[in-house]
């Protein structure tokens, strides 16, 4: 089979390699569509795994071999899947930090080499213990919603852990993919959702997503702006989802005493900053992260997603079919104007598109 291999700092070749074979409790699925997710980019980017792996963990496709000892699932399904599933029963599990979980941090999804997610090759070994993890797509439903189950999920998770009330107002720092989940599921929550970004494009995307109100985060207004809008209160939450130490430092001054910041992007290990600590004690004001998924979410997000609440389709700009993989992921990790999520689209007669 075809499959995109890393095997180092941006050095991504496409090659033949076997089809995994699969034990009496695994599956095989044959990819339909991948998203690109800036988690695999910066690995990609900065070189932080040794090589050879193939990765592309926003997955979906159809099982064509399923092992004689699994059950609910036959050749045939179309499927989403979801490539870390904890144990639901470690210390981790008990507090539900499952991304600190160990079986948690085991990727179960593979199309070779160290198990890294796999969507960017024709075929993926779904493993035992991420079978809980897999999610049958309706009918009605395409491959490119299904494999946006997983990163619904992250956001989703990050939401709740805001343990927001209706009619609260919450600002979301930057409005690519992953921001624009935020203000919908937030605006599906009933927060009032301020959205900022430097793109026009994403400014007026995050409208249709329900923003209620959207601000360049250029304006050397932006303060006020917010204080207007909350009445000079401020801000119930700040959700940053750019990696921006000066974003941080402004969320915590317009977060009001015993709001929540809420980082969702800063991941990369050493990068250190500032920060009035008076603020988080004194004032109350949580500086929380969220990452990763949620599994106890799946069958919320497959409501939110298949009944279209938050429809993903609008959020796919760009597929690229499987040999151009290098160039969805260079275009991801610098969005040109109009750019929002970059799919890897296996499907038949897929060609380079933009989504309009």
């Amino acid at each position: 089979m075809r499959a995109v291999v890393y095997h180092g700092t941006n050095d991504l070749r496409l090659e033949t390699v076997t089809v995994p074979r699969i034990q009496s409790n695994e599956l095989l699925v044959k990819v339909a569509a991948c998203g690109v997710c800036p988690t695999d980019i910066k690995k990609i980017q900065y070189g932080t795994v040794p090589p050879p792996r193939i990765f592309g963990h926003e997955t979906a496709g159809t099982i064509v071999r399923a092992g004689a000892g699994v059950r609910g699932f036959r050749v045939g399904d179309r499927v989403a899947l979801h490539h870390h599933v904890p144990c639901l029963d470690c210390h981790a599990c008990r507090h539900r930090a499952f991304a600190q979980c160990d079986q948690y941090k085991r990727t179960g999804i593979t199309a070779g080499f160290e198990p890294a997610g796999g969507g960017y090759a024709e075929y993926v070994r779904v493993m035992s213990f991420v079978l809980p993890g897999v999610v049958k797509i309706p009918a009605r439903n395409n491959f490119i919603e299904g494999a946006m189950l997983e990163p619904v999920n992250t956001v989703l998770k990050a939401v709740n852990r805001l343990d927001l009330l209706r009619g609260d107002s919450v600002l979301v720092i930057g409005q690519g993919p992953i921001g624009l989940m935020f203000t919908r599921l937030l605006a599906l929550r009933g927060a009032n959702v301020v959205a900022s970004d430097l793109l026009s494009d994403r400014i007026k995307a995050a409208r249709r997503f329900g923003a209620h109100r959207v601000l360049n985060g250029g304006d050397k207004y932006f303060a006020d702006h917010i204080a207007r809008f909350t009445r000079s209160c401020g801000l119930d939450a700040v959700v940053v989802a750019v990696p921006s130490d000066e974003a941080v430092k402004q969320a915590q001054q317009l977060v009001r005493g015993a709001g929540k910041v809420l980082l969702f992007a800063h991941t990369r290990r050493g990068s250190a900053m500032g920060l009035d600590l008076s603020a988080v004690c004194a004032d109350e004001k949580d500086l929380i992260g969220s990452y990763s998924s949620d599994i106890t979410l799946q069958k919320e997000v497959a409501r939110i997603v298949f009944n279209r609440k938050l429809d993903v389709r609008a959020l796919i700009t760009h597929r690229f079919p499987l040999d151009q993989t290098t160039m969805a992921i260079s275009l991801a990790a610098r969005p040109s104007p109009g750019s929002l999520k970059i799919a890897v689209d296996q499907t038949e007669g897929v060609r380079l598109v933009r989504d309009g």
